[in-house]
């Protein structure tokens, strides 16, 4: 067809030279204005913010596709840098926890520390290994026995105050009894003024009962009771109880007393044994 063409008119190769040779020159001509005078920016000025649209249309899909693969690749991102800042949150709370519970039982150390020293007697830190199951029955397992000189009968005690006596000691372990059970009882006197009386376990951690005190009884609210020493179970002077309600009824013969021991006997881990200079004299004799 291109042969055909070229012989029905074969004038219309050198017209087309013509054309490309001036259009030639015509872009020569407007490169070297350009150059020169830069008239041509106006012009390209314009040519471009025709174009533009055009641009914007067709980079279009390309920037949709790169836009949400970065809004993907920043979700998945933002995920796992939320799932671990979660860890880290859960980790440092489990360290927090480990660490307040270390503090506490750094605190309760140094309370039994400071006991000591105030303690005569010669003591020893046990810990408590078991608590009976029994919400009628207040009774501990320690984790020293009759090996290492533990004793029935030996006084019990913490940084506040009496905790209980030992009911029986095994090679081991030793059972022990607080003074909130309600088959406990001790001789206490009043720290004011000597007064004497028995405070008896109630079942509860926070009350005891001094049910044999008359009306006319020197006792008051805010009274320490201490261990008086008789019996020689415990040693005189150790605080037991604070006397919290005293009613006295006209037509009763005793008044109504009770008391809040000062241990808190149900928030124990670690108490002490005393081997009171009393003991250790009766069994030199009983040797």
């Amino acid at each position: 067809m291109l042969i055909s063409s070229y012989k029905q008119n074969p004038a219309r190769i050198p017209a087309l030279g013509a054309r490309a040779f001036a259009l030639l020159l015509l872009s020569l001509l407007l490169m070297f204005l350009d150059h020169r005078d830069n008239h041509l920016d106006a012009v390209r000025n314009a040519i471009s913010a025709a174009v533009y649209p055009m641009r914007i249309i067709v980079a279009a899909p390309v920037n949709f596709w790169a836009w949400a693969s970065d809004l993907s690749k920043s979700k998945k991102e933002l995920q796992t840098e939320n799932s671990r800042l979660r860890a880290e949150i859960l980790l440092t709370a489990a360290r927090l926890q480990r660490l307040t519970s270390l503090e506490a039982e750094n605190n309760r150390l140094r309370d039994f520390l400071e006991a000591r020293r105030r303690v005569q007697d010669e003591v020893r830190v046990v810990t408590i290994m078991a608590v009976d199951a029994n919400p009628f029955k207040h009774n501990i397992v320690l984790d020293l026995g009759s090996s290492q000189g533990v004793y029935a009968g030996q006084a019990i005690i913490n940084a506040d105050g009496i905790i209980g006596v030992v009911m029986e000691a095994g090679p081991l372990t030793s059972d022990a009894i607080l003074i909130s059970d309600p088959g406990h009882a001790l001789l206490v006197e009043v720290n004011r003024n000597g007064l004497r009386t028995l405070a008896y376990g109630t079942g509860e951690f926070g009350r005891l009962d001094l049910p044999g005190l008359p009306n006319n009884a020197d006792i008051r609210t805010g009274d320490l009771l201490v261990t008086s020493g008789l019996g020689g179970t415990f040693p005189s002077g150790y605080p037991v109880a604070v006397v919290d309600t005293v009613t006295r009824i006209p037509q009763d013969a005793f008044a109504e007393v009770t008391a809040t021991p000062t241990a808190a006997l149900d928030q124990m881990r670690e108490v002490m044994l005393i081997w009171s200079a009393q003991h250790d004299e009766q069994a030199t004799n009983d040797e």
